[in-house]
């Protein structure tokens, strides 16, 4: 089944707040490999400026991945999973990420685009906090392998 032109530009809302944990930067921060005293200790944050412990700016793929599959497994969007991989993710912060957020996303369907047999599909994600200050929009970009409809290809 071919991705379907027509969801272009449907945005789709999050049901629920994400609460942003202390323990969850600081587990991601060491996957990732960050070291920085503001993403473990809330002392060092706070001292920095901050009201508690600095999420790391690529830690926005945790809610903006959740929020995402809203979109990406709407039935009809056409998105066959399987043939999907990653191309693109980019973040443009208004802030950063901080312990104790509480944040929402919309996420929009931005692009669907073919190149050769595939479907470039981009999506853009608005983080706000629930009082609706603009915390971080992500992009992110599909392949959907295979996808593009013959008469594309």
């Amino acid at each position: 089944m071919p991705i379907n032109p027509e969801y272009l530009g449907r945005s789709y809302v999050a049901a629920a707040p994400y609460q942003v944990g202390r323990e969850k930067i600081r587990e991601f921060a060491a996957a990732i490999g960050e070291s920085s005293p503001l993403c473990s200790d809330p002392v060092a944050a706070r001292a920095g400026g901050h009201a508690d412990v600095v999420a790391p700016p690529t830690f926005a793929i945790v809610l903006t991945r959740q929020f995402s599959e809203l979109a990406i497994f709407d039935p009809g969007l056409g998105v066959d999973y399987s043939r999907v991989v990653h191309g693109e993710q980019r973040f443009s912060h208004a802030r950063p990420i901080v312990a104790g957020d509480e944040l929402v996303g919309t996420v929009t369907i931005a692009e669907i685009r073919t190149a050769g047999r595939n479907v470039m599909l981009t999506t853009r994600t608005e983080l706000t906090t629930v009082a609706g200050e603009p915390v971080c929009t992500a992009y992110s970009t599909l392949v959907v392998r295979g996808s593009a409809p013959a008469r594309d290809r």
